[in-house]
């Protein structure tokens, strides 16, 4: 693991440090899900590279909130965060807080995919999977290994590999399961609401084929212990065959999304030359 990884990891051993401290017969209420995001993000915020180009951050932003409204009422104020990392991968800690890792602008193909992403990921929000798992682990009586792994589903690779360091291959296996299904109602969120949004649902479906492609031997973080690729497109694109789609959805937006794509290789050739 690289020194630019190791933040991930801390902040996932500081997840578990703050849930360790939660009662063990209740589920984590709305306002400790809250602190909880709170913490994570501001531990995370000296740590990693934000992009902070005004128009990078406005525009996925802008995605964001339109899904977000999309999705109807939520006790969450979200935020988006785009993230220098050549990793494809992106994860979203309780309460709202998004990171879109750059990677996965630049390899979208059309604004469709990278709504997907971004939909996908307000589903784990919307859904409550971080008190879900806490509720969940009450029946295993090992709270730093679950934790640890359950933390996956926020920051992916990083937090799983120092999770199944903790040993207890039956917890792994436990939350693991837990964090595949969690997978699947994301993807079933993101294709639900994508097209209230406006956005063909479809993209969802071409970004996993990409991942896909790319993936080799070893999957892109983006899918390390998640349903296998394969699955998950049969899966998404029966869905999406099975929906009554309105007509007009979009796929493109004009060379927007090309524009920011631009801009972000020329933030990374400056900052490869200064």
């Amino acid at each position: 693991m690289t020194r630019r990884h190791r933040p991930l990891r801390n902040a996932a051993a500081a997840l578990c440090g703050l849930l360790v401290l939660q009662p063990a017969c209740t589920t984590l209420s709305i306002s400790q899900e809250q602190q909880l995001g709170e913490q994570s993000s501001r531990q995370l915020g000296g740590q990693l590279e934000f992009v902070t180009d005004a128009a990078v951050v406005r525009y996925v932003d802008g995605i964001g909130r339109e899904i977000v409204a999309a999705a109807g009422p939520q006790p969450y104020a979200y935020r988006f965060f785009v993230v220098n990392d050549a990793e494809l991968n992106a994860f979203a800690l309780p309460a709202g807080y998004i990171y879109i890792h750059t990677a996965v602008v630049l390899q979208a193909q059309n604004v469709s995919e990278l709504a997907g992403v971004v939909a996908h990921e307000v589903g784990h929000v919307a859904e409550r999977h971080v008190a879900q798992n806490y509720n969940r682990q009450r029946n295993t009586g090992i709270v730093y290994q679950v934790f640890a792994v359950a933390a996956s589903i926020f920051v992916g690779g990083y937090a799983a590999a120092g999770g199944q360091m903790l040993g207890q291959l039956a917890a792994v296996a436990y939350v693991n399961q837990f964090t595949r299904e969690a997978e699947t109602q994301a993807d079933d969120f993101a294709i639900d609401v994508l097209p209230r949004a406006g956005y063909a649902p479809r993209g969802l479906v071409t970004f996993f084929e990409t991942l896909k492609r790319q993936g080799g031997a070893r999957p892109p973080t983006f899918l390390s212990s998640h349903p296998a690729t394969e699955d998950r497109i049969a899966h998404a694109a029966s869905r999406i065959a099975r929906a009554n789609l309105r007509a007009g959805l979009r796929v493109t937006d004009d060379g927007a999304l090309e524009i920011v794509q631009r801009r972000i290789r020329m933030l990374e050739e400056r900052a490869h030359t200064q």
